[in-house]
């Protein structure tokens, strides 16, 4: 299921005529208490497309998609594929001046929203607005007309914004011909999903690595993917599984500690079902690796991705996973660590991850400036600082978040391991400052377990990682907080963590 460079559409590649005759009857998608065919779900999308259409929603045109994970997302999203529109998977945790700065920039003429919600926000003077319950059943749609657009592997298909993590997201620009790539990529070479297979994703399908988990991937595979339109906690997730019982899962660092940590990752109904679990969003700690595998029997495979390549291009397998990696280079991709001057790095030695594929973003959305200093010659900048040993890469951090103390580098994923390893330590972020005379230093966060939040603590971690580290490396500052700030996919958001550092 290749796409070629003639006519090629994403929602035929999944739901088009001859495939629905051999796979139209399978469950496609478990929502609530509702199976849904394949049949039916090409049945809503040309249900959708109509709506569309009738909107005034033309091909090029920017279509907002503002829902919970429902089969009304996918079909919306298919839908919008299937007439040559552009849709703009959005984040449904974000205030009033998020969703409002994401439906201004993209242009969007058409936002699709959940009924209640339309009176939450101010959207931009001439975008039209449809409503839909997303917990509807969405069954008894059947296949309608055929929409005869000609579009191509190379038409733009959808905008996904970037989650913030460093502060203003943005648009990323991705092509019909994306998504299969990463099918035929990480998709049959990593997680070889078949028809058998049952997916759940924690992560939602406004972000790039959800929309791969609960779309891209299961609807290629003709597998069911089980989508829940609530907040995915510790405890639905164990309902969920318990009920459900999917055989591979999606999550992101923050999920799978919270399930240790809450002792929801023992013992539990249809655990053993699963056989693969995988984590992406950020680096997985080596502590949370070591943990689960100890406690579920099993490796999470870890991988990098990122919105301007779409998934994972960097991934641990299920029969070679280390603790503290995030791989090897997926087949399809190619990856190269370079110093600031552009030169290779040496085995071992940290440099500036860049890759290339086929599933690379087409450029930001109206930021030519910002499309010339990311991707060049078809390497696209990850801004993330990686080191290489025997073809596996490790993630030393983001470039913008590594900083020099008494003129040498500081990696904050390196520091935040040693101080997680403290028996009291659920979780740390380590981010630049400033000490009391003026001289840059680390200053750490800290999410304790248990106990007093005291000086003495302080000092005794600050002895913890000097018997780890090296001394400029060890927090001169320490601070305890109930939570990390994180964006919606569950990244630590350290520009805020630095904001408070400036202002203490």
């Amino acid at each position: 299921m290749k796409p070629s460079s003639a006519h090629f559409n994403l929602c035929e590649y999944f739901l088009g005529d001859e495939r629905l005759q051999a796979i139209g009857d399978r469950t496609a998608i478990e929502f609530l208490d509702t199976r849904i065919t394949f049949s039916e779900l090409r049945g809503l999308v040309d249900h959708w497309a109509e709506r569309m259409l009738s909107s005034g929603l033309d091909v090029g045109d920017r279509c907002v998609i503002l829902l919970p994970d429902s089969p009304h997302f996918v079909a919306c999203f298919l839908a919008s594929a299937l007439i040559g529109a552009i849709s703009v998977p959005t984040n449904t945790f974000l205030p009033q001046e998020g969703v409002s700065f994401i439906a201004s920039d993209a242009g969007a003429k058409l936002i699709i929203t959940e009924t209640e919600w339309i009176s939450r926000y101010e959207f931009p003077a001439g975008s039209a607005v449809l409503g839909v319950h997303s917990s509807d059943r969405a069954v008894g749609f059947k296949p309608g007309r055929q929409f005869a657009v000609d579009t191509t592997n190379d038409s733009p298909a959808f905008l996904l914004y970037t989650s913030g993590s460093t502060g203003t997201p943005k648009g990323v620009l991705h092509l019909h011909g994306s998504i299969p790539a990463t099918v035929s990529t990480y998709g049959e070479t990593v997680l070889r999903l078949t028809s058998a297979d049952r997916v759940y994703s924690s992560s939602r399908m406004f972000f790039a690595y959800g929309l791969g988990n609960s779309l891209s991937f299961p609807l290629a595979a003709g597998a069911t993917v089980v989508l829940d339109p609530e907040r995915p906690t510790p405890e639905k997730i164990t309902s969920l599984i318990a009920d459900r019982a999917p055989t591979v899962f999606f999550g992101v660092p923050a999920v799978y500690l919270s399930l240790l940590e809450k002792g929801f990752a023992h013992g539990k109904t249809n655990w053993e079902n699963i056989r693969l679990w995988v984590s992406a969003g950020e680096a997985l700690p080596s502590r949370i690796f070591e943990d689960w595998k100890q406690e579920i029997g099993k490796p999470i495979l870890d991988g990098i991705g990122s919105t301007e390549m779409l998934h994972i291009f960097i991934s641990n397998r299920a029969d070679t996973a280390r603790a503290g990696s995030s791989g090897r280079v997926v087949e399809g991709y190619s990856a190269r660590l370079l110093d600031d001057s552009g030169d290779e790095v040496a085995e071992g030695e940290p440099g500036n991850l860049f890759v290339s594929g086929p599933s690379a973003t087409a450029g930001y959305w109206n930021r030519a400036d910002l499309t010339e200093q990311t991707i060049s010659d078809g390497w696209v900048r990850t801004g993330d600082i990686y080191t290489r040993e025997a073809g596996f890469y490790s993630h030393v951090g983001r470039s913008d978040d590594c900083f020099k103390v008494k003129g040498l580098w500081v990696s904050p994923v390196e520091v935040e391991s040693v101080l997680s390893q403290h028996d009291l330590v659920s979780e740390a972020a380590v981010v630049s400052s400033i000490d009391e005379s003026g001289l840059a230093t680390a200053r750490a966060f800290v999410v304790i377990r248990q106990g007093e939040r005291s000086n003495a603590l302080k000092e005794e971690l600050r002895s913890f990682a000097g018997s780890r580290l090296p001394h400029y490396k060890v927090p001169s500052q320490i601070e305890f907080i109930d939570e990390m700030p994180r964006t919606a996919t569950g990244k630590v958001q350290r520009y805020k963590l630095r904001e408070v550092g400036r202002r203490t």
